[in-house]
């Protein structure tokens, strides 16, 4: 349930932040005709976002037991691609997006059409809504309760909305690199777990080696279908039985991911992102 939460709230929030910057540039620049065409885009984004998930599920239910490990390892390591992308887009991208998004706005307004600010605002938060939508099919799977990540998600979601529209009508203040600091480390360590649960398929079919090296087994600990093993999956994607080949690729992923995204930006890296943002960013 953690790691749903935390994606729903991490994504819902990124793509709060674009609306709203979008939104207050709107209002800012006297284009309030142009808001309801934003709306059509981001509530089109949503049910993109929707209909990937869904399908995920209807290709998966429709596959036999042979092809769906495959179909479910595949996609846990395409989710743990797209979150790290995330991760690191985030971190890059955070002082520079308000002044990118209304450049992007000024262009697709100058046209006058009402359609392409909605296609801006669509393309600008579908990515997110797919993204989410990928990892939380793979993140559901990983722990094995899909109700409980299902929850965890839609609370994650809200959480985010309700944080969106107070930043839009300033109510409360929040730092929001460390929001993204902190929240990424979390994640990392949630999408450790679910690559771990895409190797234990590829092992289960044989695809990858050592599905009897079994280096930690909790199995007393964490009896099958029992609470507290309910617990553990929904909360850190903890499984029974870990192999050598899962113990590796958690410490390793997890290693490197947490280095390089809490290691400082050069000096160089640091003037230029500091020349490429916005004289006057939009208030969120």
């Amino acid at each position: 349930m953690l790691g749903n939460f935390l994606i729903g709230l991490r994504e819902g929030l990124e793509a709060a932040l674009v609306v709203s910057i979008l939104v207050t540039y709107l209002v800012r620049t006297d284009r309030q005709k142009y808001i309801r065409y934003v709306t059509y885009g981001v509530a089109t984004a949503v049910i993109f976002s929707t209909v990937v998930g869904i399908g995920l599920q209807l290709i998966e239910q429709s596959l036999s037991a042979k092809v769906e490990p495959i179909f479910a390892g595949t996609i846990s390591i395409l989710a743990v691609g797209f979150v790290t992308w995330m991760i690191f887009w985030m971190k890059k991208s955070a002082r520079t997006i308000s002044g990118d998004l209304r450049q992007r706005l000024d262009v697709a307004a100058i046209t006058g059409s009402g359609l392409a600010v909605a296609a801006m605002a669509f393309a600008a938060v579908a990515r997110e809504g797919a993204e989410t939508a990928v990892f939380f099919w793979a993140a559901a799977h990983a722990n094995g309760n899909e109700l409980v990540s299902l929850a965890g998600l839609i609370l994650g979601l809200l959480t985010a909305v309700a944080l969106g529209i107070a930043f839009y009508r300033s109510t409360i203040k929040l730092n929001l690199s460390a929001f993204f600091k902190v929240t990424g480390v979390l994640l990392t360590i949630v999408a450790a777990g679910v690559l771990s649960y895409g190797i234990h398929e590829f092992q289960e079919i044989g695809w990858l080696p050592g599905d009897e090296n079994v280096v930690l087994n909790l199995s007393a600990q964490l009896p099958e279908g029992s609470a507290i093993a309910t617990v553990m999956a929904g909360l850190f994607n903890l499984s029974a039985k870990t192999t050598a080949l899962q113990a590796v690729a958690w410490v390793s992923y997890t290693v490197v991911v947490l280095a390089l995204f809490l290691a400082k930006p050069s000096a160089k890296t640091s003037d230029a992102v500091a020349d490429q943002e916005a004289p006057e960013p939009a208030k969120v």
